[in-house]
């Protein structure tokens, strides 16, 4: 039987601006390192066991051509100054043999910052779900946080997120946030 569960993954991102909306998002995979791979979106597991390495690091592992899969979001536009962003955000139980969470995002009119948060956010909620982690879902994600530290269960939150703002030329503009899983 084959094994597909994936022991490393890193996150990358990626801006792209061209006239053609296909080329646009063909540029942001090249911005983001992986444009040479045949991409499979797949649904958001962080593999038990699997380690987050270096976006360096793991662009050494994929070779051109290769199938990667991956989780990922993207936002494209080709309106002159449209705020748009896209991002990945990963929730790690502290059980390493338990699995954790990646969630996808996009958005127009939020910062970096705020879609990142909500990526996180989403990721850390479903994870707190899963292990039966109680937390009040209209509480800010500050107040989330905190509740889920206490229950000494999630190790860790973050989230890779990739904005801009849309080219004054009429161009269309995508944005690419995604976690590639090295098998």
């Amino acid at each position: 039987m084959l094994d597909l569960v994936a022991r490393k993954l890193f996150l990358t991102r990626g801006k792209g601006v061209h006239q053609d909306q296909l080329t646009s998002f063909e540029y942001a995979l090249r911005d983001a390192g992986i444009a040479g791979t045949n991409l499979v979106l797949i649904s958001s597991i962080f593999p038990p066991g699997a380690k987050l390495i270096s976006r360096a690091e793991g662009l050494k592992l994929i070779r051109p051509g290769s199938v990667q899969f991956v989780i990922y979001a993207k936002q494209q536009s080709n309106e002159p100054h449209r705020l748009m962003a896209a991002s990945v955000g990963i929730a790690e139980p502290k059980d390493k043999t338990k699995y954790g969470y990646l969630s996808e995002y996009h958005s127009f009119g939020e910062t970096e910052k705020e879609a990142g948060d909500y990526a996180e956010d989403i990721a850390a909620q479903m994870l707190a779900s899963s292990l039966g982690i109680e937390f009040d879902i209209n509480k800010s994600w500050d107040e989330k946080r905190k509740q889920w530290k206490i229950s000494n269960q999630i190790y860790k939150t973050r989230n890779i997120t990739q904005s801009a703002v849309g080219d004054p030329k009429d161009r269309w503009t995508t944005v690419f946030a995604a976690a590639v899983l090295i098998l």
